[in-house]
């Protein structure tokens, strides 16, 4: 029988992927794979890069800490502040961004915890790889598809508002 041990953050690591950082405290490997649990930090003005996508078999489900991150979530925007939570459902094409002048912070939990820590620092090296140009798109849509996610045949643009 396998023993498990209970403690706090128990796989704690920060990943750089450009600009975010993403820190997971729960993994797939630490729930029985029911969830993953991750902050994520967006910096002020940042519009994300990565391609709009759907998540194929998990709901995503984040909560507002700091700041407001506008997601756009089947073409409608959604301003997700301090204590709101927004689900989004599997199958709803989603991407996010940062309009205002404050750093964001907001926690997000996969459920169940098909996505998780591999999929940040797989993307990171595409990204790296680029030496600051634009990421191979085929990689990319590699990344995604390997980790429960497909990039929208029309991507979602970041609006200039």
């Amino acid at each position: 029988m396998q023993q498990h041990t209970t403690r706090v953050n128990p796989s704690e690591e920060t990943i750089k992927i450009g600009p975010l950082g993403i820190r997971f405290v729960v993994t797939g490997e630490d729930s029985q794979d029911s969830v993953s649990v991750f902050e994520v930090r967006v910096p002020a003005g940042q519009k994300l890069a990565a391609p709009a996508h759907k998540n194929d078999a998990y709901e995503e489900i984040l909560y507002g800490i700091q700041g407001v991150l506008t997601w756009t979530v089947d073409d409608t925007p959604i301003e997700v502040g301090p204590g709101q939570a927004l689900c989004i459902p599997r199958g709803a094409v989603h991407r996010f961004d940062n309009f205002g002048n404050e750093d964001v912070k907001q926690l997000a939990v996969i459920s169940p915890a098909i996505m998780g820590p591999a999929f940040f620092r797989e993307a990171a090296e595409v990204i790296s790889a680029s030496a600051g140009g634009p990421p191979d798109r085929q990689k990319m849509m590699d990344v995604f598809r390997r980790h429960g996610m497909t990039v929208a045949a029309s991507p979602l643009t970041p609006s200039s508002t």
